[in-house]
């Protein structure tokens, strides 16, 4: 039997020339900006040209382009060497959402390859309708796609491999900043417009209770820590607390910050510039004794391990869409969980 995983990402520019038509495809997509398909058109031109000049400087930062796609290529041969068994022929891709590879260049490929089955595998642990829904809806407008049994795995917020290395590195990160003082930890996760909560998308509901499994985890005595979010563009009003007003408020009180990546899987412009430079650099002139960004889980085993039990969980049951226990994350109440709107089965208790 021949397996097709698929990991996807967001996605991001090769080269400066490619900044403005990745922010188009961002921009244009209806997940993101909530408006009719001609006005999101002219919309989606305006932005992209607007702050193109922007991204550009910022990529400039890391070699003027984003690292993303070979950040994610690691990932997937990883996780193809965690997945290879005797007698299984199983192949992953990487795709991502706004940049080459697009979605429908890898499932020519995939078709090439012709397998039996699939598996959809968001490197996004927290579903958002912005994020993993996104990538979904267009999976299935792939006409070559729908005659192959597919797995679709939604999000995995507290999924034990994930939450290990996240702890662990954690750690690691809380001790180096202890000789500085008692360390907060900022669990920073990409920021989303309240309205879009308010509309039913359960991701900040799933980030919280990542953080709760990974304070559990660490093991870390009346560990000060909050929960807040960075990236925020546009006009709308985001869920907060903001990352900068969470580091500028240690540095008031003179305490050792400790960063944690908590919806981050890869390194990639909003960690090495916006945490590792913009965030660094705000710190110091707060008055933060110490600033301590922990990296992303990268291909750290305990993640790739994880991410290999999610594929072979999925691939125990039959084709459809759900978390990564094979129910449903989300609680009755989140217009925006895919898994519910599609039937899977409610997790038997309370995430966290």
């Amino acid at each position: 039997m021949k397996t097709a995983v698929v990991v996807f990402n967001l996605g991001g520019p090769d080269a400066p020339e490619a900044v403005r038509p990745f922010l188009f495809n961002l921009f244009n997509d209806p997940a993101i900006m909530r408006a009719p398909g001609p006005a999101r058109w002219a919309l989606a031109q305006l932005i992209s040209r607007r702050r193109a000049p922007v991204a550009r400087s910022i990529y400039a930062k890391i070699g003027g382009r984003s690292p993303i796609l070979p950040e994610t290529e690691k990932q997937a041969a990883a996780l193809a060497a965690a997945l290879a068994e005797p007698g299984e022929t199983i192949r992953v891709f990487v795709a991502m959402r706004y940049w080459h590879p697009l979605a429908a260049e890898v499932a020519a490929e995939i078709a090439v390859f012709a397998p039996d089955r699939l598996v959809l595998l968001p490197l996004y642990p927290q579903f958002s309708t912005t994020t993993t829904g996104s990538f979904l809806r267009i999976w299935e407008d792939i006409a070559t796609m729908r005659s192959v049994p597919t797995h679709r795995i939604c999000c995995y917020p507290a999924e034990p491999g994930l939450i290990a290395a996240v702890a662990a590195l954690t750690r690691a990160g809380f001790e180096t900043a202890r000789a500085a003082g008692t360390p907060r930890v900022i669990f920073s996760a990409h920021g989303l417009p309240k309205k879009f909560v308010a509309d039913g998308d359960p991701y900040q509901h799933q980030v919280e209770a990542t953080v709760a499994s990974v304070v559990a985890a660490a093991g870390i005595a009346g560990l000060d820590h909050v929960i807040a979010y960075q990236s925020r563009v546009g006009p709308l009003e985001w869920i907060g607390p903001y990352t900068d007003a969470e580091i500028r408020r240690a540095g008031s009180e003179r305490r050792p910050v400790v960063v944690v990546p908590v919806a981050f899987v890869s390194e990639h412009s909003e960690t090495l510039v916006e945490l590792d430079i913009e965030y660094g650099e705000l710190a110091y002139e707060a008055g933060v004794p110490a600033y301590v960004r922990v990296p992303t889980v990268g291909t750290t085993a305990l993640f790739i391990d994880g991410l290999a039990r999610l594929v072979r969980g999925c691939l125990a049951r039959p084709p459809g869409i759900a978390d990564g226990a094979g129910s449903c994350f989300c609680p009755p109440g989140f217009a925006g969980c895919a898994c519910r709107a599609k039937g899977a089965p409610a997790a038997p208790r309370a995430p966290g």
